[in-house]
């Protein structure tokens, strides 16, 4: 197999301000520190290939015995592997209970912005498994979904202010294998696929994965540019845009319906596809969003909903809302990938989409008191970082005063946290200065991470302005 290799300068831009000097770690450690990070977070993609120890430590400006020492505890720790004309290539420790000195701590996790499950998924598999046998006499396979699912989502997009029907419905295995099996459909190697900047960080995993380039569009301080969306059209001509106007990940922020109607303006004019991910769409606090972008202009649109932020993670289960003959389509192109999504688990976020009413507003008032209560700690311990109120979704876009995310979660793993650090969701290593830090956990246990996180980010923020790097 050939494995890619990561370049010097694409690695020091992943890298940051990977130094610290406050802290006592000898150097090597550090760098080790900071490239598990990368790996974790996958930013350093599986199976590629780091470069060589010479070119790696010119780059970083370091000995190559601090370059050598920190790949060999990175071997040591199976994040990597040495093979024979490949140097050495990236992988995951096995998942086992490491031991030794150079063993990394089980790591409470703020980098990942979900729930767990509630009663409701109890009652709804329940309910699921009763209507299972009606179902026994077919063989399971059906590579769009089963029907009646299918039309209970339809309701719901027309519901919505989006009239559906059964056929434009396909049920996928999650919103990203949705993505995927739309970029397996429209998009070759080379193409370019606008997305916004900052943005979903697995959806540039996924544009990789199909071997294209992510295009970023930058947001501005409030909503979104459609003249840029418009300008990176024009002069980049991607095959496809992804959009997250419904509670942005990572801003939280949601697309006003002037601004939908701009954007299906610009998709029709240009023909170009866009895809919008409506992972977040009932996680709002204030106000539901408007009707769905596709609403104002369907023929270029392709909608992509997932039961695992409004239900639960566990069900990977979605669904891509699309014209008749898109659907027909993907559904051609989806035998390479598997045969269908499961029948259970179908059925089951059929129940959960009919009793939504009954809990989804619990669960959105949890979250809001859980959010409100998570912005007066951030004033509280972080006086310095910068934040908007997200209307909905599940965690802040932090500004920090200075450029040290990757730092700053590097270091954090010490100490057994699991940061999001803004890299991981821009392009060309942009958002040093961003963090996103969900609010899902319980108050109590946030606020535990908020006040073990404080000592450490006055550490790094206390060190000499010219030993941090900043300029």
């Amino acid at each position: 197999m050939n494995q890619r290799r990561s370049g010097s300068l694409s690695l020091l831009r992943l890298l940051g301000n990977w130094q610290q000097p406050a802290s006592r770690a000898p150097l090597y450690q550090q760098l080790a520190q900071a490239l598990r990070l990368l790996i974790l977070d996958g930013r350093l993609p599986l199976d590629s290939r780091l470069p060589g120890e010479r070119e790696l430590a010119s780059a970083l400006n370091v000995s190559r015995t601090t370059v050598a020492s920190a790949l060999a505890q990175l071997r040591d720790e199976n994040y990597l592997v040495s093979r024979h004309g490949s140097g050495s290539v990236i992988v995951l420790p096995e998942p086992r209970p490491a031991a030794g000195r150079h063993s990394v701590p089980q790591a409470l996790d703020l980098a990942t912005a979900a729930l767990p499950a509630g009663p409701e998924i109890h009652h709804a598999f329940s309910h699921a498994l009763s209507q299972l046998p009606g179902f026994l006499d077919h063989t399971g396979y059906d590579r769009q979904g089963l029907l009646s699912v299918r039309q209970t989502i339809a309701e719901r997009y027309a519901a919505r202010g989006l009239p559906t029907t059964a056929d434009q419905i396909m049920m996928v295995n999650g919103a990203l294998q949705g993505f995927a099996l739309v970029l397996r459909l429209l998009t070759g190697p080379g193409d370019r696929v606008a997305v916004d900047n900052p943005t979903y960080p697995l959806a540039h995993a996924a544009i990789e994965g199909a071997s294209c380039r992510a295009v970023g569009i930058s947001l501005p301080d409030q909503g979104w540019d459609s003249a840029a969306l418009a300008a990176t059209i024009a002069q980049t001509a991607p095959r496809l845009a992804y959009l997250l106007p419904d509670f942005h990940n990572p801003t939280g922020r949601c697309m006003d319906a002037a601004t939908r109607q701009d954007v299906a303006a610009i998709a029709a004019r240009t023909r170009t596809t866009v895809v919008v991910d409506e992972t977040m769409i009932d996680l709002w606090y204030d106000a539901p969003p408007p009707p769905p972008l596709a609403a104002f202009g369907e023929d270029e649109v392709i909608t992509i909903g997932s039961a695992g932020k409004s239900f639960w993670g566990g069900l990977r289960l979605g669904w891509i809302r699309a014209p008749a003959r898109t659907i027909a389509s993907l559904t051609q192109v989806r035998d390479s990938l598997d045969l269908g999504s499961p029948l259970l688990e179908q059925l089951a976020v059929q129940a959960l989409i009919n009793e939504a009413d009954n809990f989804l507003p619990a669960r959105r008032a949890l979250l809001k008191t859980r959010r409100d209560a998570a912005a007066t700690m951030l004033k509280r311990y972080f006086p310095d970082w910068r934040f908007q109120l997200p209307e909905g979704g599940l965690s802040f876009w932090v500004e920090l005063p200075l450029p040290l995310a990757s730092q700053f979660a590097a270091s954090a793993l010490n100490i057994g946290i699991h940061l999001g650090a803004g890299p991981r969701f821009g392009t060309d290593g942009a958002f040093e200065r961003f963090l996103r830090l969900p609010f899902a956990l319980e108050t109590p246990q946030l606020e535990d991470a908020l006040q073990r996180l404080q000592p450490l980010w006055q550490s790094l923020v206390s060190a000499p302005v010219r030993s941090r790097g900043v300029v």
